[in-house]
């Protein structure tokens, strides 16, 4: 490479040479930057969602590939957030392909050091068996000024933030119905 062409690959050379005084056009563009395509730009569709994590409800864009979730971005179209993600909703895209997610259940018997895989059934119908016992153990018919409760104190339910408001409308719907008045959401967890 001879003197003149080294000196011609410096940008601010380029700058000067193109009257690109600012640096924000062809002059400060390397031989990389000009072969590189955004992330969406062989998405086969884009599919809008709703970020998961809190009650604002700020839109999504999904880029989908072949079936795969490639890239999700705020989308710009949204009165909510105009296309803005806080850092949880940028990185949604983890909760569809993260290399930690878990799928399958995961149980870890009373006073056990180890977890073990149980089928989704099995969980399931733990989960039913206890709630069921619990309920019958901890029913209060009356107050013990001899109003009426019919209500349990033994069981309670903490929402988070990825639950959205039709999750949380059936979560309270069933909890009710149980007797259960201990029922809480933590939108920022």
């Amino acid at each position: 490479m001879g003197f003149t062409k080294l000196l011609e690959s410096w940008p601010v050379v380029r700058q000067l040479k193109e009257r690109d005084l600012l640096g924000v056009e062809r002059s400060v563009r390397s031989g990389r930057s000009k072969n590189l395509r955004p992330r969406i730009d062989e998405a086969d569709h884009v599919g809008h969602s709703i970020c998961p994590y809190c009650a604002v409800g700020c839109a999504q864009l999904v880029y989908v590939k072949g079936g795969e979730v490639t890239q999700v971005e705020g989308d710009p179209a949204s009165p909510i957030s105009r296309g803005r993600l806080c850092p949880k909703g940028a990185a949604s895209k983890s909760l569809h392909d993260g290399p930690l997610r878990e799928y399958k259940v995961k149980y870890r018997r009373p006073y056990g050091s180890a977890w073990q895989e149980l089928p989704l059934e099995q969980a399931m119908d733990m989960i039913a068996d206890r709630i069921i016992r619990t309920r019958e153990e901890s029913w209060e018919e009356e107050t013990p000024d001899g109003n009426p409760a019919k209500r349990t104190l033994g069981l309670a339910n903490l929402g988070g933030a990825t639950l959205d408001n039709e999750e949380n409308y059936l979560i309270k719907k069933l909890l009710t119905s149980l007797g259960v008045v201990q029922v809480e959401n933590q939108a920022r967890i």
